[in-house]
């Protein structure tokens, strides 16, 4: 494990929290638009956390659904649409989808914390990152362990990568019991605990937590937090990452701190 990893760094050296805009930053809710990719780096963010999909004919987009229904003029399951098809589509009946590979040629200076949502992405995604060699500006992210770490096999180069369920559970659950060589076996091959404040009944993120995760070199970045004061509250317990909906509310705590990038 290492966070050394160009992902991880800030452009002025220095050691201060990621800010991650989740899924870009549009009020209007835009969500996983260009427009509100380009919103949250004209705040002054570098970090974009979003989600990917892949289209019946191979080509990966910038999604969270499983269909187009919920945010979009359109209907119909992404992974049985053809590229061609979904272009058509708007979100908020405004904004086209966006594709990955656009996305990192268009906005180069944007690090992408990417979630693989379905194992029909695996491939794909893992493609685009090689094609585009985008390995130093994407993080790899799912909820399941598994199909994260197909995409990490597939990749041509070392590329950062947060916990899935499994692992971000067994560093909970186990992670006061268990030695740390053994955790640092479970988590071999992340850099990041991406988890929420609480799940269910069980907080996660404690100061004892964050002591565990920092003595194994692992940041924790908590989602998705869109109160200012809840905001304020974790940094001050020394989370090295928030992710939001609310770009501008962060920018502002972490300028008040003098934390801003």
């Amino acid at each position: 494990m290492s966070l050394n990893l160009p992902f991880f760094s800030r452009p002025d050296g220095q050691s201060a929290p990621l800010a991650f805009a989740h899924r870009g930053f549009s009020p209007d809710g835009l969500e996983n638009s260009a427009a509100a990719f380009k919103a949250a780096l004209e705040l002054g963010f570098t970090h974009l956390e979003t989600d990917a999909r892949t289209t019946a004919d191979g080509v990966v987009l910038l999604f969270h659904d499983d269909t187009l229904d919920r945010v979009t003029d359109a209907h119909g399951p992404i992974s049985s649409l053809r590229a061609a098809d979904i272009a058509k589509a708007r979100i908020g009946g405004r904004e086209a989808i966006p594709l990955l590979a656009e996305v990192l040629t268009e906005f180069p200076e944007a690090r992408l914390n990417v979630d693989v949502k379905d194992w029909h992405t695996v491939k794909a995604l893992a493609g685009v990152i090689d094609q585009l060699d985008a390995h130093d500006r994407v993080l790899i992210a799912s909820f399941s362990d598994r199909r994260r770490r197909a995409v990490l096999r597939l990749l041509g180069r070392r590329t950062a990568s947060s916990a899935g369920i499994v692992c971000n559970a067994a560093f909970t659950l186990l992670g006061p019991l268990l030695p740390g060589r053994w955790l640092r076996k479970i988590l071999h091959d992340v850099e990041a605990l991406q988890v929420p404040v609480r799940y269910g009944p069980l907080t996660v993120v404690t100061p004892g937590f964050l002591r565990r995760a920092h003595r194994l070199g692992l940041q924790v970045h908590v989602w998705t937090v869109n109160d200012s004061a809840e905001m304020a509250r974790l940094l001050d317990m020394g989370v090295d990452g928030l992710v939001t909906d609310r770009a501008d509310r962060l920018k502002s705590v972490l300028l008040g701190r003098g934390q801003w990038w």
